[in-house]
Protein backbone atom coordinates (compact mmCIF):
# COMPACT_ATOMS: atom_id res chain seq x y z
CA UNK A 1 0.00 0.00 0.00
CA UNK A 2 1.27 3.41 -0.95
CA UNK A 3 -0.33 6.65 0.23
CA UNK A 4 0.89 9.92 -1.25
CA UNK A 5 0.13 12.86 1.06
CA UNK A 6 -0.13 16.49 0.02
CA UNK A 7 -1.43 19.54 1.84
CA UNK A 8 -2.09 23.17 1.17
CA UNK A 9 -2.92 23.62 4.87
CA UNK A 10 -1.28 22.42 8.08
CA UNK A 11 -1.34 18.66 8.43
CA UNK A 12 -3.72 17.34 11.12
CA UNK A 13 -2.33 17.33 14.65
CA UNK A 14 -2.47 13.57 15.27
CA UNK A 15 -0.40 10.68 13.94
CA UNK A 16 -2.19 10.58 10.58
CA UNK A 17 0.71 8.74 8.95
CA UNK A 18 -0.03 5.82 11.28
CA UNK A 19 -3.82 6.05 11.53
CA UNK A 20 -4.81 6.69 7.91
CA UNK A 21 -2.97 3.69 6.44
CA UNK A 22 -4.46 1.49 9.18
CA UNK A 23 -7.97 2.67 8.29
CA UNK A 24 -7.48 2.19 4.56
CA UNK A 25 -5.88 -1.21 5.07
CA UNK A 26 -8.76 -2.33 7.32
CA UNK A 27 -11.45 -1.18 4.86
CA UNK A 28 -9.70 -2.96 1.99
CA UNK A 29 -9.09 -6.07 4.09
CA UNK A 30 -12.74 -6.27 5.16
CA UNK A 31 -13.65 -6.17 1.46
CA UNK A 32 -11.42 -9.19 0.90
CA UNK A 33 -9.08 -7.36 -1.45
CA UNK A 34 -5.49 -8.51 -1.55
CA UNK A 35 -3.46 -6.31 -3.85
CA UNK A 36 -0.89 -3.57 -3.73
CA UNK A 37 -2.61 -0.25 -4.24
CA UNK A 38 -1.96 3.45 -4.22
CA UNK A 39 -4.08 6.36 -3.01
CA UNK A 40 -3.36 10.09 -3.23
CA UNK A 41 -4.66 12.04 -0.23
CA UNK A 42 -4.74 15.82 -0.07
CA UNK A 43 -5.53 17.87 3.03
CA UNK A 44 -7.04 21.24 2.19
CA UNK A 45 -9.38 23.97 3.46
CA UNK A 46 -13.03 24.85 2.84
CA UNK A 47 -12.30 27.40 0.13
CA UNK A 48 -10.24 25.01 -1.98
CA UNK A 49 -12.57 22.03 -1.61
CA UNK A 50 -15.51 24.30 -2.45
CA UNK A 51 -13.85 25.19 -5.76
CA UNK A 52 -13.14 21.54 -6.57
CA UNK A 53 -16.68 20.55 -5.55
CA UNK A 54 -18.10 23.20 -7.89
CA UNK A 55 -15.82 22.20 -10.77
CA UNK A 56 -16.36 18.44 -10.58
CA UNK A 57 -19.83 18.08 -9.06
CA UNK A 58 -21.50 21.37 -9.90
CA UNK A 59 -22.11 22.02 -6.19
CA UNK A 60 -21.04 25.49 -5.06
CA UNK A 61 -20.36 24.73 -1.40
CA UNK A 62 -17.64 23.34 0.80
CA UNK A 63 -17.81 19.68 1.72
CA UNK A 64 -15.86 17.50 4.10
CA UNK A 65 -14.40 14.98 1.65
CA UNK A 66 -14.27 14.31 -2.07
CA UNK A 67 -13.36 11.00 -3.69
CA UNK A 68 -12.08 10.52 -7.20
CA UNK A 69 -11.98 6.80 -8.04
CA UNK A 70 -9.66 5.57 -10.76
CA UNK A 71 -11.59 2.34 -11.29
CA UNK A 72 -15.15 2.14 -12.56
CA UNK A 73 -16.26 -0.95 -10.65
CA UNK A 74 -19.12 -2.97 -12.13
CA UNK A 75 -20.15 -3.73 -8.57
CA UNK A 76 -18.50 -2.52 -5.35
CA UNK A 77 -15.08 -4.03 -4.64
CA UNK A 78 -15.40 -6.37 -7.64
CA UNK A 79 -11.81 -7.03 -8.62
CA UNK A 80 -12.65 -8.88 -11.84
CA UNK A 81 -11.06 -6.00 -13.79
CA UNK A 82 -7.74 -7.57 -12.75
CA UNK A 83 -8.37 -10.28 -15.35
CA UNK A 84 -8.46 -7.73 -18.18
CA UNK A 85 -4.88 -6.81 -19.06
CA UNK A 86 -5.82 -3.58 -20.87
CA UNK A 87 -7.89 -2.31 -17.95
CA UNK A 88 -5.20 -3.32 -15.49
CA UNK A 89 -2.57 -1.39 -17.46
CA UNK A 90 -4.80 1.73 -17.31
CA UNK A 91 -5.10 1.60 -13.51
CA UNK A 92 -1.58 0.41 -12.67
CA UNK A 93 1.22 2.75 -11.69
CA UNK A 94 4.07 1.10 -13.57
CA UNK A 95 6.66 2.81 -11.35
CA UNK A 96 5.26 1.43 -8.10
CA UNK A 97 3.49 -1.66 -9.50
CA UNK A 98 0.46 -0.61 -7.45
CA UNK A 99 -3.15 -0.39 -8.61
CA UNK A 100 -4.18 3.26 -8.37
CA UNK A 101 -7.47 3.34 -6.46
CA UNK A 102 -7.85 7.10 -6.75
CA UNK A 103 -7.66 10.41 -4.94
CA UNK A 104 -9.11 11.63 -1.66
CA UNK A 105 -9.40 15.31 -0.73
CA UNK A 106 -10.26 16.22 2.86
CA UNK A 107 -11.08 19.68 4.17
CA UNK A 108 -9.31 19.73 7.54
CA UNK A 109 -11.24 22.92 8.31
CA UNK A 110 -14.61 21.17 7.77
CA UNK A 111 -13.41 18.06 9.61
CA UNK A 112 -12.58 20.22 12.66
CA UNK A 113 -16.06 21.79 12.50
CA UNK A 114 -17.72 18.36 12.30
CA UNK A 115 -15.59 16.92 15.12
CA UNK A 116 -16.84 19.73 17.36
CA UNK A 117 -20.41 19.31 16.12
CA UNK A 118 -20.41 15.54 16.74
CA UNK A 119 -18.45 15.76 19.99
CA UNK A 120 -15.47 13.62 19.05
CA UNK A 121 -11.83 14.09 18.15
CA UNK A 122 -10.39 15.35 14.88
CA UNK A 123 -8.60 12.00 14.63
CA UNK A 124 -11.90 10.14 14.72
CA UNK A 125 -13.51 12.47 12.20
CA UNK A 126 -10.69 12.25 9.67
CA UNK A 127 -10.44 8.47 10.08
CA UNK A 128 -14.19 8.26 9.45
CA UNK A 129 -13.85 10.41 6.32
CA UNK A 130 -10.96 8.24 5.10
CA UNK A 131 -13.00 5.04 5.63
CA UNK A 132 -15.96 6.63 3.84
CA UNK A 133 -13.87 7.84 0.94
CA UNK A 134 -11.99 4.55 0.59
CA UNK A 135 -15.33 2.81 0.16
CA UNK A 136 -16.15 5.30 -2.61
CA UNK A 137 -12.83 4.45 -4.27
CA UNK A 138 -13.91 0.80 -4.13
CA UNK A 139 -17.15 1.56 -5.95
CA UNK A 140 -19.60 2.06 -3.08
CA UNK A 141 -22.06 4.93 -3.06
CA UNK A 142 -24.89 6.21 -0.87
CA UNK A 143 -27.44 7.51 -3.37
CA UNK A 144 -30.20 5.33 -1.91
CA UNK A 145 -31.12 4.61 1.69
CA UNK A 146 -30.05 0.98 1.25
CA UNK A 147 -26.64 1.97 -0.18
CA UNK A 148 -26.14 4.48 2.65
CA UNK A 149 -26.91 1.81 5.25
CA UNK A 150 -24.36 -0.56 3.71
CA UNK A 151 -21.66 2.11 3.65
CA UNK A 152 -22.38 3.24 7.21
CA UNK A 153 -22.10 -0.33 8.49
CA UNK A 154 -18.83 -0.92 6.62
CA UNK A 155 -17.34 2.36 7.88
CA UNK A 156 -18.26 1.61 11.47
CA UNK A 157 -17.00 -1.98 11.26
CA UNK A 158 -13.58 -0.81 10.07
CA UNK A 159 -13.28 1.91 12.71
CA UNK A 160 -14.49 -0.35 15.53
CA UNK A 161 -12.02 -3.05 14.50
CA UNK A 162 -9.26 -0.47 14.97
CA UNK A 163 -10.66 0.88 18.25
CA UNK A 164 -11.37 4.29 16.70
CA UNK A 165 -14.57 5.16 18.49
CA UNK A 166 -16.43 8.34 19.20
CA UNK A 167 -14.83 9.90 22.27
Amino acid sequence: MLINYAADVDYPDFDYEKDIPEVIKKVVELEGIELDFEINLTFTDNETIKGVNKEFRGIDSATDVLSFPTIDFESPADMSFMEDELTLINVMNMDTQCVMLGDIMISVERAKEQALEYGHSLRREICFLVAHSTLHLLGYDHMTEEEAKIMEEKQENALKALGINRD
